[in-house]
């Protein structure tokens, strides 16, 4: 009985909660009080854990609530049941976006998103960029040699990745070296 409630409980935080994992904690929280399967500070530790492990917060969180609950099983039944609302939604979406992808409407929607989502993805790059490596001088000419040249080094190796089409993985490889030397300096 406690795997079904599990899975009914993380499979409502999964299908009404909206804005990421963050979201989903109040939640969480709620149905754990309600089922009295954990204590709060239980929970919090919980969060804590599920904020440094890989992956998404709500699956981690799930998954460390249905192990605390229920062992083993309860933390598979736990993620199966946050993840599930979402796959079935993708699933629907794609197979209703594979049926209309060259309806003239839906070609004009995704012509306007394409750019959107470039700039949400530069927007939160110069967002890192600015805490992580600007922020520190108080104007480009105090700024470190090295951040300046990282920074170049990381422009050079965009334009690069434009033309050639690199492996995802090799520039995720020197982005991750070129951020270690930043830090080392």
């Amino acid at each position: 009985m406690i795997y079904l409630e599990l899975f009914i409980s993380f499979f409502k935080i999964g299908l009404f909660s909206y804005g990421g994992g963050y979201a989903m904690i109040p939640l969480i929280s709620s149905e754990i009080v309600k089922h009295q399967w954990l204590a709060e500070a239980e929970f919090i530790k919980i969060i804590g854990i599920a904020q440094m492990t890989p992956g998404p917060i709500a699956v981690n969180a799930a998954t460390f609530v249905g192990y605390s609950t229920a062992g083993l099983l309860g933390a598979l039944v736990s993620t199966l049941g946050v993840a599930m609302p979402s796959v079935l939604i993708i699933m629907l979406i794609s197979k209703l976006f594979f049926e209309h992808n060259q309806h003239p409407l839906v070609k004009s929607i995704f012509k306007y998103i394409r750019p959107i989502i470039a700039g949400l993805v530069f927007a939160s790059a110069i967002m890192i960029a600015r805490t992580t490596i600007i922020v520190k001088a108080n104007s480009l000419d105090e700024m470190p040699y090295f951040q300046v040249e990282t920074i170049l080094i990381m422009l050079v190796i965009l334009v690069i990745y434009l033309k050639k089409k690199l492996h995802p993985i090799i520039l995720i490889t020197i982005a991750g070296l070129l951020g270690y030397m930043t830090m080392l300096i």
